[in-house]
Protein backbone atom coordinates (compact mmCIF):
# COMPACT_ATOMS: atom_id res chain seq x y z
CA UNK A 1 0.00 0.00 0.00
CA UNK A 2 1.40 3.64 -0.44
CA UNK A 3 0.79 5.06 2.62
CA UNK A 4 2.17 8.71 0.72
CA UNK A 5 -0.77 8.74 -1.44
CA UNK A 6 -2.94 8.88 1.80
CA UNK A 7 -1.28 11.60 3.69
CA UNK A 8 -2.19 15.04 2.77
CA UNK A 9 -0.12 18.37 2.28
CA UNK A 10 -1.44 21.58 3.03
CA UNK A 11 0.65 24.36 1.54
CA UNK A 12 1.43 27.65 3.57
CA UNK A 13 0.75 26.06 7.02
CA UNK A 14 1.32 27.13 9.79
CA UNK A 15 2.83 29.60 8.20
CA UNK A 16 3.62 31.03 4.51
CA UNK A 17 6.22 28.57 2.81
CA UNK A 18 5.73 26.04 4.61
CA UNK A 19 4.37 22.50 3.70
CA UNK A 20 2.48 20.86 6.20
CA UNK A 21 2.14 16.89 6.20
CA UNK A 22 -1.34 16.42 7.45
CA UNK A 23 -1.91 12.33 9.29
CA UNK A 24 -5.11 12.50 9.99
CA UNK A 25 -5.61 11.37 6.69
CA UNK A 26 -3.77 8.66 6.97
CA UNK A 27 -5.42 7.71 10.56
CA UNK A 28 -8.58 8.23 8.74
CA UNK A 29 -8.34 6.16 6.02
CA UNK A 30 -9.04 2.75 8.20
CA UNK A 31 -6.98 0.34 6.00
CA UNK A 32 -4.02 2.48 5.32
CA UNK A 33 -3.69 3.17 9.50
CA UNK A 34 -3.76 -1.08 9.92
CA UNK A 35 -1.27 -1.20 7.36
CA UNK A 36 0.38 1.67 9.05
CA UNK A 37 0.81 -0.07 11.98
CA UNK A 38 1.78 -2.92 11.15
CA UNK A 39 4.94 -1.71 9.52
CA UNK A 40 5.14 0.21 12.39
CA UNK A 41 5.45 -2.94 14.36
CA UNK A 42 7.75 -4.52 12.30
CA UNK A 43 9.92 -2.07 12.76
CA UNK A 44 10.15 -1.91 16.39
CA UNK A 45 10.33 -5.51 17.02
CA UNK A 46 13.36 -4.88 14.67
CA UNK A 47 15.03 -2.94 17.22
CA UNK A 48 14.39 -5.23 20.07
CA UNK A 49 12.26 -2.81 22.65
CA UNK A 50 10.76 -3.38 25.51
CA UNK A 51 8.91 -0.15 25.94
CA UNK A 52 8.10 2.60 23.30
CA UNK A 53 8.09 6.49 24.08
CA UNK A 54 5.77 8.63 22.61
CA UNK A 55 6.96 12.43 21.88
CA UNK A 56 4.01 14.51 22.49
CA UNK A 57 1.54 14.92 21.03
CA UNK A 58 0.72 12.74 17.82
CA UNK A 59 3.80 10.70 18.94
CA UNK A 60 1.35 9.08 21.33
CA UNK A 61 -1.31 8.74 18.48
CA UNK A 62 1.58 6.30 16.59
CA UNK A 63 2.86 4.03 19.57
CA UNK A 64 -0.43 3.64 21.25
CA UNK A 65 -1.84 1.57 18.51
CA UNK A 66 1.55 -0.42 18.02
CA UNK A 67 2.89 -0.93 22.11
CA UNK A 68 -0.98 -2.30 22.26
CA UNK A 69 -0.25 -5.01 19.41
CA UNK A 70 3.28 -5.46 20.59
CA UNK A 71 2.03 -6.10 24.42
CA UNK A 72 4.84 -4.05 25.47
CA UNK A 73 5.26 -0.73 27.40
CA UNK A 74 4.34 2.59 26.30
CA UNK A 75 5.87 6.04 28.05
CA UNK A 76 4.92 9.38 27.00
CA UNK A 77 7.86 12.19 26.39
CA UNK A 78 5.92 15.22 27.33
CA UNK A 79 5.66 19.28 27.25
CA UNK A 80 7.42 20.69 30.79
CA UNK A 81 4.84 20.93 33.16
CA UNK A 82 2.00 18.07 31.76
CA UNK A 83 3.08 15.49 34.19
CA UNK A 84 2.24 14.83 37.71
CA UNK A 85 5.03 13.66 40.06
CA UNK A 86 8.82 13.33 39.97
CA UNK A 87 9.97 14.16 36.50
CA UNK A 88 13.40 14.17 34.55
CA UNK A 89 13.50 17.58 32.29
CA UNK A 90 15.61 17.57 29.29
CA UNK A 91 16.14 21.59 27.53
CA UNK A 92 16.83 21.45 24.46
CA UNK A 93 17.70 24.04 21.19
CA UNK A 94 15.56 24.58 18.17
CA UNK A 95 15.66 26.28 15.15
CA UNK A 96 13.96 28.43 16.31
CA UNK A 97 13.86 28.75 19.89
CA UNK A 98 13.93 26.02 22.88
CA UNK A 99 11.55 23.16 24.17
CA UNK A 100 11.85 21.18 27.41
CA UNK A 101 10.91 17.68 27.41
CA UNK A 102 10.06 15.35 30.50
CA UNK A 103 9.51 12.33 31.72
CA UNK A 104 8.03 10.71 34.90
CA UNK A 105 11.29 9.79 37.28
CA UNK A 106 10.27 6.17 37.43
CA UNK A 107 8.90 5.55 34.03
CA UNK A 108 11.66 3.55 32.76
CA UNK A 109 13.65 0.96 34.27
CA UNK A 110 17.72 1.32 34.01
CA UNK A 111 18.80 -0.49 30.64
CA UNK A 112 15.31 -1.21 29.40
CA UNK A 113 15.29 -1.22 25.68
CA UNK A 114 13.28 1.94 24.46
CA UNK A 115 12.24 3.10 20.94
CA UNK A 116 11.24 6.30 20.29
CA UNK A 117 8.07 7.18 18.19
CA UNK A 118 6.80 10.36 16.54
CA UNK A 119 4.85 10.83 13.59
CA UNK A 120 7.58 13.12 12.41
CA UNK A 121 11.39 13.71 11.49
CA UNK A 122 11.96 16.89 10.43
CA UNK A 123 15.73 18.28 11.92
CA UNK A 124 15.69 15.89 14.18
CA UNK A 125 15.75 18.35 17.27
CA UNK A 126 12.68 16.54 19.30
CA UNK A 127 13.90 13.36 18.96
CA UNK A 128 17.45 14.11 19.47
CA UNK A 129 16.06 15.56 22.30
CA UNK A 130 14.02 12.48 23.72
CA UNK A 131 17.34 10.00 23.14
CA UNK A 132 19.31 12.06 25.16
CA UNK A 133 16.63 12.24 27.72
CA UNK A 134 15.78 8.53 27.85
CA UNK A 135 19.36 7.92 28.37
CA UNK A 136 20.04 9.88 30.64
CA UNK A 137 17.64 8.30 32.92
CA UNK A 138 19.30 5.06 32.23
CA UNK A 139 17.38 3.47 29.14
CA UNK A 140 18.94 1.21 26.59
CA UNK A 141 18.05 3.47 23.25
CA UNK A 142 17.74 0.85 20.53
CA UNK A 143 16.41 3.19 17.75
CA UNK A 144 13.63 5.67 16.38
CA UNK A 145 10.63 5.52 14.43
CA UNK A 146 8.24 7.67 12.67
CA UNK A 147 5.65 7.67 10.09
CA UNK A 148 6.97 10.51 8.21
CA UNK A 149 10.55 11.68 7.47
CA UNK A 150 11.51 14.97 5.62
CA UNK A 151 14.74 13.77 4.53
CA UNK A 152 15.69 16.97 3.03
CA UNK A 153 15.76 18.51 6.39
CA UNK A 154 18.60 16.17 7.58
CA UNK A 155 17.72 15.55 10.60
CA UNK A 156 17.87 11.40 10.48
CA UNK A 157 22.22 12.42 10.76
CA UNK A 158 21.79 14.36 13.60
CA UNK A 159 20.60 11.57 15.66
CA UNK A 160 22.59 9.39 17.28
CA UNK A 161 20.49 6.39 16.81
CA UNK A 162 19.32 4.33 13.88
CA UNK A 163 15.89 5.52 12.12
CA UNK A 164 12.91 3.68 10.49
CA UNK A 165 10.35 5.44 8.37
CA UNK A 166 7.47 4.98 6.34
CA UNK A 167 7.44 7.50 4.09
CA UNK A 168 10.16 9.71 3.01
CA UNK A 169 10.11 13.30 1.72
CA UNK A 170 13.40 14.15 -0.17
CA UNK A 171 12.02 17.60 -1.50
Amino acid sequence: MDLKSCIRTIPDYPKPGILFYDISTLIGNGKAWCHAVDRLCEAVEAFGADRLAGIEARGFLVSAPVADRLGIGFTMLRKQGKLPGAVVSYRYDLEYGADTIEIQADAIRPGERVVVVDDLLATGGTFGAGIELLRRIGADVRGAVCLVELGFLGGRQRLDAPVTSLVVYDE
